[in-house]
C-alpha cells in the first residue's frame, strides 16, 4: 500500500492525492501537522531529509519526496505524460514555470492569508508576492487562450501540476473573475474522470 505523508490543504499534496485517484492506485494518508513540526522531526527526516510535504513510502522504507517528482513516477507510462516528444517537454516546461514562477508567490500568498497567517513584518512582501503571482496568471491566461491544456490538446501532469493552487488562488486575495480563459481551463480539469477536490476525502475505493 502506498502511504502518503500530506497536510490536506496542501496544494502540493493535493497534486499527489488527485493523480492516485485518477489512476485507481490505492493509498493511505498520514496527516501531518505543519504548523506543529512534525515534518521537522529527527523521525520524520529519516523518511526525507527535505523535511517537506509530500512525501510518499513507495514500499516498506522506500521513500520519495518533491510534488513533481512524485507524479512523474506514478505518471511514467500512463496517458498523464504525453507520448509526443514536444508536448512532453512542454509538460516539464510547464510543470518547471510551476515551481518557479507560480508556487511561491501564488501558494505563500495563499498560506499567509488563509492558513498561518502573515508572518509580522511581511505584510510589504505579502503586496510583492501577489503581484508576481498576477504576472504568473497572466502568463497562464495567454497560453490558455491558445490550447485547451497547458502540454496541447489532452490532460497532463502540467495541469494537475497548476491546477492545485490557481483553483485556490482567491484564499491568497487573487482575483480570478478577470482570467476568462483559467476559469473554462477550470471545468476541463473538473470533467476529467475521477476528479477530486483539494477539500475531498479520499474515496474508500482510492
Amino acid at each position: 500500500m502506498i502511504k502518503l505523508y500530506q497536510s490536506q490543504p496542501s496544494g502540493n499534496c493535493y497534486k499527489v492525492r488527485l493523480l492516485l485517484h485518477q489512476l485507481a492506485l490505492p493509498f493511505e494518508t498520514v496527516e501531518m501537522d505543519i504548523a506543529a513540526g512534525q515534518a521537522r522531526t529527527p523521525e520524520f527526516k529519516a523518511k526525507n531529509p527535505i523535511a517537506k510535504l509530500p512525501t510518499v513510502e513507495l514500499e516498506p522504507g522506500v521513500f520519495l519526496a518533491e510534488s513533481n517528482a512524485i507524479l512523474w513516477y506514478f505518471a511514467e507510462g500512463t496517458p498523464f505524460i504525453p507520448s509526443d516528444k514536444l508536448e512532453r517537454a512542454r509538460m516539464l516546461q510547464w510543470m518547471f514555470f510551476e515551481q518557479y514562477s507560480h508556487e511561491p508567490y501564488i501558494a505563500v500568498a495563499r498560506a499567509w492569508v488563509s492558513l498561518f497567517g502573515i508572518p509580522a513584518g511581511k505584510e510589504q512582501e505579502l503586496e510583492e508576492r501577489i503581484h508576481k503571482g498576477y504576472a504568473a496568471l497572466d502568463v497562464m491566461e495567454g497560453e490558455l487562450k491558445k490550447r485547451p491544456f497547458f502540454a496541447g490538446d489532452t490532460y497532463s501532469l502540467a495541469d494537475i501540476a497548476l491546477y492545485a493552487y490557481t483553483h485556490v488562488a482567491d484564499e491568497g486575495r487573487f482575483e480570478l473573475g478577470r482570467y476568462r480563459a483559467i476559469r473554462a481551463w477550470f471545468e476541463r480539469v473538473q470533467a476529467q474522470p475521477r476528479h477530486l477536490r483539494l477539500r475531498d476525502p479520499v474515496p474508500r475505493e482510492a
